[in-house]
């Protein structure tokens, strides 16, 4: 069967990340809406740590250009991993 890929027009609030992020809490974040609430809730201390910075332009950048969800998703995933909050194991293990 083949399979095509087709980029994404246009990214909502409910639009799926590439790949859902579990934290150590439980909670997890699979939407850009999920995505942009985590952002909104940083301390601004946080937001100034470059880690952070890089993961809210990268979704800016998505919400222009679509395709490059899943670099926004990976930059997520980066700066969650930087400040120790993302569950093990990740989901990229398995694989």
């Amino acid at each position: 069967m083949l399979c095509l890929e087709f980029p994404l027009l246009e990214l909502t609030n409910n639009t799926r990340l590439s790949f859902a992020l579990t934290l150590t809490d439980g909670k997890i974040i699979e939407t850009v809406g999920e995505a942009a609430d985590y952002f909104a809730a940083l301390t601004l201390d946080q937001r100034d740590q470059s880690h952070w910075r890089i993961a809210i332009r990268m979704l800016n950048n998505a919400l222009k250009e679509p395709n490059y969800l899943k670099t926004a998703t990976m930059s997520l995933q980066a700066a969650l991993v930087l400040d120790g909050i993302l569950a093990d194991p990740h989901p990229l293990d398995s694989h």
